[in-house]
Protein backbone atom coordinates (compact mmCIF):
# COMPACT_ATOMS: atom_id res chain seq x y z
CA UNK A 1 0.00 0.00 0.00
CA UNK A 2 1.29 3.29 -1.01
CA UNK A 3 2.64 6.15 1.84
CA UNK A 4 0.29 9.04 1.92
CA UNK A 5 1.01 12.77 3.90
CA UNK A 6 -1.59 14.82 5.58
CA UNK A 7 -0.80 18.20 6.91
CA UNK A 8 -3.21 20.07 9.08
CA UNK A 9 -2.66 23.89 9.60
CA UNK A 10 -2.56 25.72 12.45
CA UNK A 11 -2.60 29.34 13.90
CA UNK A 12 -2.00 30.88 17.47
CA UNK A 13 -0.23 33.74 18.89
CA UNK A 14 3.05 33.75 21.33
CA UNK A 15 4.83 36.39 22.93
CA UNK A 16 8.46 35.82 23.55
CA UNK A 17 12.14 37.62 23.80
CA UNK A 18 15.47 36.37 22.82
CA UNK A 19 17.85 36.80 25.75
CA UNK A 20 21.50 37.81 24.43
CA UNK A 21 20.49 38.49 21.36
CA UNK A 22 21.94 41.49 19.20
CA UNK A 23 18.75 42.71 17.56
CA UNK A 24 15.19 44.02 18.36
CA UNK A 25 13.77 40.63 18.83
CA UNK A 26 16.05 40.46 22.61
CA UNK A 27 13.00 43.00 23.38
CA UNK A 28 9.15 40.74 24.12
CA UNK A 29 7.26 41.05 21.25
CA UNK A 30 4.99 39.07 19.81
CA UNK A 31 4.10 36.70 16.18
CA UNK A 32 0.82 35.18 14.99
CA UNK A 33 2.53 31.92 14.27
CA UNK A 34 1.25 29.49 11.40
CA UNK A 35 1.91 25.81 11.82
CA UNK A 36 1.72 22.96 9.74
CA UNK A 37 1.88 19.33 10.92
CA UNK A 38 2.58 16.86 8.56
CA UNK A 39 2.62 13.01 9.44
CA UNK A 40 2.81 10.22 6.87
CA UNK A 41 1.45 6.54 6.85
CA UNK A 42 -0.52 3.84 5.14
CA UNK A 43 -4.26 4.52 4.74
CA UNK A 44 -6.37 2.00 7.08
CA UNK A 45 -7.45 -1.09 5.05
CA UNK A 46 -9.78 -2.53 7.22
CA UNK A 47 -13.32 -2.07 5.68
CA UNK A 48 -15.35 -2.29 9.12
CA UNK A 49 -13.22 0.39 10.63
CA UNK A 50 -14.74 3.96 10.75
CA UNK A 51 -11.32 5.65 10.01
CA UNK A 52 -11.28 3.29 6.80
CA UNK A 53 -9.16 4.82 4.12
CA UNK A 54 -7.78 7.53 6.47
CA UNK A 55 -3.87 7.81 7.63
CA UNK A 56 -5.01 9.38 10.69
CA UNK A 57 -8.38 11.47 11.01
CA UNK A 58 -7.86 15.10 10.88
CA UNK A 59 -10.06 15.59 13.97
CA UNK A 60 -7.59 13.18 16.03
CA UNK A 61 -4.54 14.83 14.70
CA UNK A 62 -5.79 17.95 15.34
CA UNK A 63 -7.00 16.83 19.26
CA UNK A 64 -3.39 16.27 19.78
CA UNK A 65 -1.76 19.30 18.57
CA UNK A 66 -4.40 21.48 19.67
CA UNK A 67 -3.96 19.72 23.40
CA UNK A 68 0.16 19.86 23.23
CA UNK A 69 0.66 22.90 21.38
CA UNK A 70 -2.00 25.17 20.79
CA UNK A 71 -3.99 25.72 23.44
CA UNK A 72 -0.54 25.59 25.74
CA UNK A 73 1.34 28.48 23.56
CA UNK A 74 -1.18 30.41 22.19
CA UNK A 75 -1.67 33.89 23.87
CA UNK A 76 1.58 33.22 26.50
CA UNK A 77 4.99 34.46 26.38
CA UNK A 78 7.41 32.18 26.58
CA UNK A 79 10.84 32.67 27.84
CA UNK A 80 14.16 30.89 28.18
CA UNK A 81 14.26 29.57 32.12
CA UNK A 82 18.22 29.78 32.25
CA UNK A 83 18.08 33.79 31.65
CA UNK A 84 17.59 36.88 33.38
CA UNK A 85 14.00 37.56 31.78
CA UNK A 86 13.26 34.81 34.57
CA UNK A 87 12.59 37.55 36.98
CA UNK A 88 9.79 39.18 34.34
CA UNK A 89 8.21 35.98 33.67
CA UNK A 90 7.63 35.75 37.48
CA UNK A 91 6.34 39.36 37.26
CA UNK A 92 3.90 38.85 34.37
CA UNK A 93 2.51 35.55 35.83
CA UNK A 94 2.15 37.39 39.29
CA UNK A 95 -0.10 39.54 37.17
CA UNK A 96 -2.20 36.85 35.71
CA UNK A 97 -0.06 36.74 32.65
CA UNK A 98 -0.04 32.94 30.56
CA UNK A 99 3.61 32.32 31.26
CA UNK A 100 5.51 29.23 29.72
CA UNK A 101 9.46 28.86 30.89
CA UNK A 102 11.26 26.67 28.61
CA UNK A 103 15.31 25.40 28.93
CA UNK A 104 15.80 26.89 25.47
CA UNK A 105 16.01 30.08 23.20
CA UNK A 106 12.34 30.35 22.10
CA UNK A 107 13.42 30.94 18.74
CA UNK A 108 11.10 29.12 15.70
CA UNK A 109 13.41 26.87 15.62
CA UNK A 110 13.82 25.74 18.77
CA UNK A 111 10.34 25.84 18.94
CA UNK A 112 10.18 23.25 16.40
CA UNK A 113 12.72 20.73 18.07
CA UNK A 114 10.17 21.21 21.12
CA UNK A 115 6.45 20.78 18.94
CA UNK A 116 8.62 17.74 17.39
CA UNK A 117 8.99 15.82 20.89
CA UNK A 118 5.35 16.59 21.92
CA UNK A 119 3.79 15.81 19.03
CA UNK A 120 5.74 12.53 18.39
CA UNK A 121 4.95 11.00 21.83
CA UNK A 122 1.46 11.33 21.07
CA UNK A 123 0.56 10.37 17.94
CA UNK A 124 -0.73 6.75 17.42
CA UNK A 125 2.44 4.25 16.41
CA UNK A 126 0.67 3.57 13.10
CA UNK A 127 1.30 6.89 11.70
CA UNK A 128 5.32 8.60 12.13
CA UNK A 129 5.35 12.72 12.22
CA UNK A 130 6.96 13.79 8.65
CA UNK A 131 7.90 17.49 8.96
CA UNK A 132 6.82 20.69 10.85
CA UNK A 133 6.61 24.10 9.42
CA UNK A 134 6.44 27.53 12.06
CA UNK A 135 5.83 30.46 9.96
CA UNK A 136 6.66 33.76 12.10
CA UNK A 137 6.33 36.59 9.76
CA UNK A 138 4.58 36.54 6.42
CA UNK A 139 8.06 35.82 4.99
CA UNK A 140 9.90 33.95 7.58
CA UNK A 141 9.53 29.88 8.83
CA UNK A 142 11.26 27.39 10.20
CA UNK A 143 11.07 23.61 8.98
CA UNK A 144 11.76 20.35 10.98
CA UNK A 145 11.75 16.79 9.26
CA UNK A 146 12.23 13.50 10.72
CA UNK A 147 14.42 12.26 7.83
CA UNK A 148 16.79 14.93 9.24
CA UNK A 149 16.47 14.16 12.75
CA UNK A 150 17.10 9.97 12.49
Amino acid sequence: MNKIRITKQFDFETGHALYGYDGKCRNVHGHSYKLSVTVIGTPIQDADNVKFGMVIDFKDLKKIVKEEIVDVFDHATVFNKNTPHIELANELATRGHQVILVDYQPTSEMMLVDFAAKINAKIPKTVKLHSLQLQETGSSYAEWYASDNE
